[in-house]
């Protein structure tokens, strides 16, 4: 059947497949915009004909026009013109208040593109931009919702980080500078991986706003473990709910261990290998114990809900602190590999654990391999894990009532004496 199906391609003209599939794509765009005027009860361009004839119109001015670029300029300019009278009919026709869309305008433009995309074999292109167009037309009503919802500022703040990472960070120079080598491209490029990452975990917790102090846990832990340590320490300082706030504080640990994998993971490869293993099983561990601990009833109580909130990590301030701290940490890194060497380190990873312990593990990613031994990076990144999760479970007993705070101070201490075992394995 295969065989009878190319012979049959074979008697065809060359063109013939070609005027088929710009008739196809111009239907579908045609179709699409069929069922759109058919809902409304006003003027509105094209159908399942125009659309095709349009895509057909690209298509011949593309071949008339050979290598040549300005016949296709100039039909893509008559096609407009007609387009803006059709547009400035739909003006006359509706009230003044009710000012109509011209996406039926704009989706003919494209459609007379598809057409000359298609004469010139980029089908996979010609194809793509239909799909794309059906979709943004058939979603309307979706999109136009989801501008309802998101708070100008968060768009304001997205549309920064992209100007930092998709236009400023490919300009960087990727190459080592000054006696700590410090690369720009790889320390903006580490920012943006990890603003990334907590981002989406922030942005989940937007969405699920109102949600379970377990979810809060989760979502919070993916986003900083330490933060939300002390957040939910806050919050049960006056809720009779032990049990569950300390098995709560000790799934957020739990992610850290996955969050902390996922970065090591993006940067060093080496260096996860050794790391992926024990820091799961660690999470695996922190979690299902958590969870069990959150389980065990602390009696009748009424239902909690999330009542705090993070701020927005990719505030360009956040961004720019991160990258200082960031770049501040690699500095005494490398100074007291030089001055002290591995004990040094391993002192500062200690120390690290009080505060947050991603720039520190970042810049182990950045060292390990290099300027030291993987087995040393290693070693400081679990020992700076451990420091993190005895730290918070002081920060919980400080902030949280007795009961919670010490049953907190308890496991977390725990998880630390257990996040050190893989020392074993490393130092033997």
């Amino acid at each position: 059947m295969t065989n009878q199906f190319e012979q049959f391609l074979q008697f065809l003209p060359p063109d013939a497949i070609k005027i088929v599939l710009v008739l196809f794509l111009g239907f579908l765009i045609g179709i699409e915009r069929e069922e759109h005027k058919a809902a409304g009860d006003s003027y509105s361009f094209g159908g399942v004909r125009t659309f095709p004839l349009i895509a057909l119109i690209g298509y011949a001015v593309a071949l008339l026009a050979g290598n040549q670029l300005v016949p296709e300029i100039l039909g893509f300019v008559v096609v407009g013109g007609f387009l803006m009278l059709s547009y400035w009919h739909k003006l006359r026709s509706k009230p003044v208040p009710d000012t109509p869309g011209v996406t039926s305008e704009i989706s003919g433009l494209i459609t007379y593109l598809i057409g000359a995309l298609v004469c010139g074999n980029f089908f996979w292109i010609a194809t793509t931009l239909t799909i794309a167009t059906c979709l943004l037309l058939e979603m309307k009503d979706t999109l136009e919702g989801l501008t309802k919802r998101i708070a100008p500022q968060e768009i304001l703040t997205f549309t920064k980080f992209m100007l930092l990472t998709a236009v400023i960070l490919p300009v960087l120079p990727n190459r080592p500078f000054g006696l700590f080598e410090i690369n720009p491209f790889r320390t903006w490029l580490i920012v943006a991986a990890f603003s990334a990452l907590s981002y989406g975990s922030y942005l989940l917790m937007l969405a699920t706003k109102g949600s379970g102090i377990m979810l809060s846990a989760v979502l919070g832990g993916a986003y900083s473990s330490t933060v939300t340590t002390v957040a939910l320490a806050k919050r049960a300082s006056h809720m009779k709910r032990p049990h569950l706030f300390s098995g709560a504080m000790l799934v957020s640990s739990a992610m850290m261990y996955v969050r902390l994998t996922v970065l090591v993971g993006i940067f060093n490869r080496s260096l996860v290998m050794l790391l992926a293993v024990p820091f799961l099983a660690l999470g695996t561990i922190a979690g299902m114990a958590g969870w069990l601990m959150s389980r065990v009833p602390d009696g009748p109580t009424e239902e909690i809900h999330r009542q705090f909130q993070h701020h927005n990590p990719l505030e360009l301030r956040t961004a720019a602190l991160f990258a200082g701290i960031f770049v501040l940490v690699v500095v005494i890194m490398r100074t007291v590999l030089l001055y002290v060497g591995n004990r040094g380190v391993y002192g500062l990873a200690t120390i690290m654990g009080i505060t947050d312990v991603d720039p520190f593990i970042l810049g182990m990613t950045q060292a390990a391999g290099s300027a030291t031994a993987l087995s040393v990076g290693t070693a400081a990144i679990v020992i700076a894990a451990a420091s993190n999760n005895l730290v918070k479970g002081v920060y919980a007993y400080a902030f949280a009532d007795r009961r919670t705070g010490m049953r907190s101070l308890i496991s977390l201490a725990a998880l630390a004496l257990l996040g050190l075992l893989p020392l074993l394995w490393i130092w033997r």
